[in-house]
């Protein structure tokens, strides 16, 4: 059972991507904070292919914060995602600290409008994509938008981090 949350359709996401110039739809759903993976819900939820939903993840490379964007079917490489920002290892943040770092809750970790700008990484298959959803700042909010206009209005590497 989901739960309805009162929306606000200006988040920092928003805003960072309105300020960027980036066209993009707004989509709520029904959050579930008890689902075991919240991507995957959210996929369900808004009736799309979870390729195309992509969950944001903090991670630590190299004890410093970084983003990872994937599909919310898939798992992070830690090695391949450190490779691709030049690192040397990479771990998952603690969810205290991804929420102190990014000024967002977890299950509403956009990697839009973060308090400080991460180096970032989005997996490459979704750039095959015509469009994606990413967390638009809260839990039940998703932004519609092409990859390439999230890869552009982050400054993101792309590469291959799934695991295999």
């Amino acid at each position: 059972m989901g739960i309805t949350l009162t929306m606000s359709k200006s988040t920092p996401a928003t805003i960072a991507l309105a300020k960027a110039g980036v066209a993009f739809d707004l989509h709520t759903y029904d959050y579930d904070p008890g689902a075991e993976r919240v991507g995957l819900q959210a996929a369900e939820a808004l009736g799309e292919d979870p390729r195309r939903v992509l969950k944001t993840l903090i991670v630590l490379l190299d004890g410093k914060p970084a983003c990872a964007i994937l599909p919310s079917d898939k798992e992070v490489s830690m090695k391949k995602l450190a490779a691709a920002l030049k690192g040397k290892s990479a771990a998952m943040a603690p969810v205290p600290d991804a929420e102190r770092i990014t000024g967002y809750k977890v299950g509403g970790v956009s990697p839009f409008g973060q308090k400080k700008r991460l180096p970032t990484v989005m997996e490459a298959a979704a750039l095959a994509e015509p469009y994606v959803f990413l967390n638009g700042g809260q839990r039940g909010l998703q932004v519609r938008l092409a990859p390439a206009d999230a890869v552009k209005a982050l400054g993101a590497a792309t590469a291959a981090i799934v695991a295999d």
